[in-house]
């Protein structure tokens, strides 16, 4: 995480205390661990227990999509899995809205229980772990995974539940998720060209998916190396920002991308398919489309990025992404 000038970081941090006068614990020096996404903070309940304080980035979700996360991770929670859990505040809420003031628009925050375990690692640098644990770790991790997917299929959520929808529209519509990636602020000439022609050929794929590679309903959406904490226990799944309903194909594409060029990346993708495999069915047929959701998820980091010019490097990033994302679309057969 970059430094923060001192005067916003000191803002940041009354602005931490502000949130967790809610939950009667303002009287303490808030840890800040992420400013990204969201700000996040390791605070500490009035018992002594840590816990995770956000700060969402003001505007990105609406109280509705807050809420429903947190709905949907306390189902998850309360069957069985390892993620993480909503903290009421003293009055019974799970949000709070804080108001504009200072540097800051008006936002919500929550609080969730601390995880332990270390992430399974840094986009960009090499995975430390031995094969044959990475095989342990990503053949917990596809079963994770599934479970949660099953979990999603059985769950009734409640009226007014709302999150995004990682369908043909959030991936390749006019207003994507993530950004335009075809079209957006940073590429060259030629790079939006070939993207421009890459998103009609993607749609098409999309619809001719066989009926398997279809499976659909809520996913995580963002189970990237650094929401993957990794103990003696098993994994733990974190981060829920960007859940929402989308291919199921979308959830394995995105934690196998990044550990692409991995010296171990045929160990990695056979142990986490057979993790899954444990726990839900996965066929051969619709494991044929994985290659098709690989570039899909390759691509919507350059809408990201552009959508986020704040963040260092981001110019350069999305330049990067776009070569690395055409890349492989060469690389899997999409040109």
């Amino acid at each position: 995480m970059s430094a923060l000038p001192k005067p916003f970081r000191d803002a940041l941090d009354n602005r931490a205390r502000q949130a967790l006068a809610h939950w009667g614990i303002a009287g303490q020096e808030p840890e800040l661990l992420k400013y990204r996404e969201n700000a996040v903070f390791r605070v500490h309940l009035a018992d002594g227990r840590p816990a995770a304080l956000r700060l969402h980035r003001a505007g990105y979700h609406s109280a509705a999509a807050l809420h429903s996360e947190l709905q949907w991770m306390a189902a998850l929670g309360n069957s069985g899995l390892a993620v993480p859990q909503p903290i009421a505040t003293t009055d019974g809420r799970l949000l709070v809205a804080l108001p504009e003031g200072g540097a800051f628009a008006a936002q919500h925050a929550d609080v969730i229980n601390w995880m332990d375990g270390e992430p399974l690692g840094e986009s960009g640098k090499p995975l430390s772990h031995s094969p044959e644990r990475l095989v342990e770790i990503f053949s917990a991790l596809g079963a994770s995974m599934a479970e949660m997917h099953n979990l999603a299929d059985r769950w009734t959520p409640t009226e007014g539940f709302w999150r995004p929808t990682w369908d043909e529209d959030g991936l390749l519509g006019d207003r994507p998720l993530w950004g335009r990636f075809w079209d957006c602020e940073g590429l060259s000439p030629a790079q939006a060209m070939v993207l421009s022609a890459l998103r009609g050929d993607l749609r098409r794929h999309l619809a001719t998916l066989p009926t398997p590679a279809k499976d659909f309903g809520l996913i995580h959406a963002d189970l990237v190396r650094e929401n993957v904490l990794v103990g003696e226990a098993g994994v733990k799944l974190i981060d829920f920002d960007d859940a929402g309903y989308g291919f199921r194909l979308f959830d394995i594409a995105t934690t196998l991308l990044k550990n692409r060029r991995e010296p171990a990346y045929g160990r990695i993708e056979a142990a986490l398919i057979a993790g899954y495999r444990s726990r839900r069915a996965l066929s051969a047929e619709t494991l044929s489309s994985l290659p098709l959701f690989l570039v899909l998820r390759s691509l919507t980091y350059i809408g990201w990025f552009s959508a986020r010019p704040e963040l260092p490097g981001a110019r350069e990033r999305v330049l990067r992404y776009a070569d690395e994302a055409l890349a492989l679309t060469k690389e899997l057969g999409f040109t």
